[in-house]
């Protein structure tokens, strides 16, 4: 293909691939995203009722009860030897591709972002995934291409803190290295597992289950002392019947910041002590995680006990990570996508 062909033709996609909602931003200026669910009916009535073969995010939550649900990308990676898990996988891609498409004789170049530390995997199973749906691929750590997006590309941290994993990316004026790089897996999930066993511990008559759990971390979350009550309406015997979940959510919310300081301080003592200042100075909340009422200001006040620091979050969680892998897409010569 030449390269006034390529220019031309191809339709170039930043991709977020996500444990609870993949994001995708290409150059015909478009941006979509979908909680990361994928369902196929289970017999001939489901697909009667359903009217589709398979079914995406919110719409397949809403239909689940007739569906086979995937949830393929558990903390962040490709679930490999499972079949369902790789076509659903397959199917994510596909279906946020045509969101975006502007053209159906689309080629289709792509940049997309996973979980740092597991970023040699999931290269493997991405392009085996994608094989059949991109002419180029290269495959990052969504910490990294966040960075990029934000131009934050020297003396600064990068946290995503997603559903299955928060990402830790120090960047100092070039690709970053594994040593710079840092992934845990106790990250909005584990909120919600912290959450749900609260709540039952507290009110054992109540009925509700984990989607509705984490519903209600997504609407309340906070660190530190509370703005107000978090009450939510439980149903108890078949009647809705309001609950205080105040301290559970607070709780369940903070479980997570011990091991987010730790890593951080970790990887800031690693780092060339000439530029450890800087570094604990610029630090970029992403992710989901970023949005929790308090999270910046708490992490700034620890660390402030090592010196001077700086934490603030990303104006659009959803579609940074997607943003800044289609302006590395477009940033990118030629000899690296013939390299990958």
């Amino acid at each position: 293909m030449s390269s006034k062909k390529t220019a031309k033709d191809n339709l170039i996609v930043g991709v977020d691939l996500g444990t609870s909602r993949s994001a995708i931003s290409a150059n015909s200026r478009k941006k979509r995203w979908v909680d990361s669910y994928v369902g196929w009916p289970k017999d001939f009535i489901a697909r009667k009722v359903v009217g589709k073969s398979v079914l995406f995010g919110e719409e397949a939550l809403a239909n689940r009860l007739s569906l086979e649900i995937s949830r393929p990308l558990a903390h962040g990676v490709i679930k490999e030897g499972i079949k369902r898990d790789e076509e659903a996988v397959q199917a994510l891609f596909k279906h946020l591709v045509e969101l975006v498409k502007t053209k159906k004789n689309n080629t289709v170049r792509a940049v997309v972002g996973v979980p740092a530390e597991s970023l040699k995997a999931n290269k493997i199973a991405i392009k085996s995934a994608f094989s059949g749906y991109t002419e180029s691929l290269m495959v990052v750590s969504e910490p990294f291409a966040v960075a990029y997006g934000l131009e934050a590309l020297n003396n600064a941290m990068i946290i995503d803190i997603g559903a299955g994993t928060i990402d830790f990316c120090i960047m100092h004026g070039t690709v970053p290295t594994d040593e710079d790089q840092r992934t845990i897996l106790t990250a909005g999930d584990y909120i919600d597992e912290q959450l749900f066993n609260a709540i039952k511990a507290r009110y054992p008559n109540a009925d509700f289950n984990l989607e509705m759990v984490c519903q209600f971390k997504e609407k309340f979350s906070f660190v530190g002392p509370p703005e107000e009550s978090v009450e939510v309406d439980l149903p108890v015997a078949a009647k809705l019947t309001r609950h205080d979940i105040t301290e559970e959510t607070k709780n369940a919310c903070e479980s997570i910041l011990p091991a987010i300081i730790e890593t951080t301080q970790e990887l800031i003592a690693n780092f060339d002590p000439q530029f450890q200042n800087k570094i604990r100075s610029n630090i970029i909340l992403a992710g989901g995680g970023s949005q929790i009422r308090g999270i910046c200001s708490y992490m700034q006040e620890r660390l402030s006990e090592d010196g001077p620091a700086g934490v603030q979050r990303v104006d659009d969680p959803l579609f940074a990570g997607a943003d800044g892998a289609l302006a590395l897409a477009k940033d990118m010569p030629e000899s690296y996508w013939s390299e990958e």
